[in-house]
């Protein structure tokens, strides 16, 4: 039986990859966290931000809100501050349905291939 090499998962991540992943600058994300609470990720001696997936989904909601959603900083950090669950819940049902398209545009993609 051949070997198969365990799939090594990440779990900490540095400001210069999440910004890639959200497609952002890294000061962005340095500013996102100097004015949202929910967003600390930890920080090594040498000073560089260490994030874990929580601090991730906090950049993406927040990204969600002020990038795709059109709020200001203000209107994001009060949205949190007045309904953090219902809006983390909202954002859940947004990447549902953005996923479900996505599946759906591949099908059909298939499906004009077949024709």
């Amino acid at each position: 039986m051949p070997y198969k090499k365990p799939k090594i998962e990440k779990v900490i991540f540095t400001i210069g990859e999440v910004a890639k992943m959200m497609d952002v600058e890294t000061t962005v994300i340095r500013y996102w966290e100097n004015q949202f609470e929910a967003l600390k990720p930890q920080k090594n001696k040498k000073g560089n931000r260490l994030f874990t997936k929580e601090d991730i989904e906090v950049v993406k909601l927040i990204h969600h809100l002020v990038k795709e959603r059109g709020l200001t900083i203000k209107g994001a950090k009060q949205k949190l501050k007045d309904n953090p669950e219902g809006t983390s819940h909202d954002f859940e049902i947004v990447k549902k349905l953005q996923k479900i398209k996505q599946e759906l545009m591949e099908i059909r993609d298939k499906m004009g291939n077949e024709a």
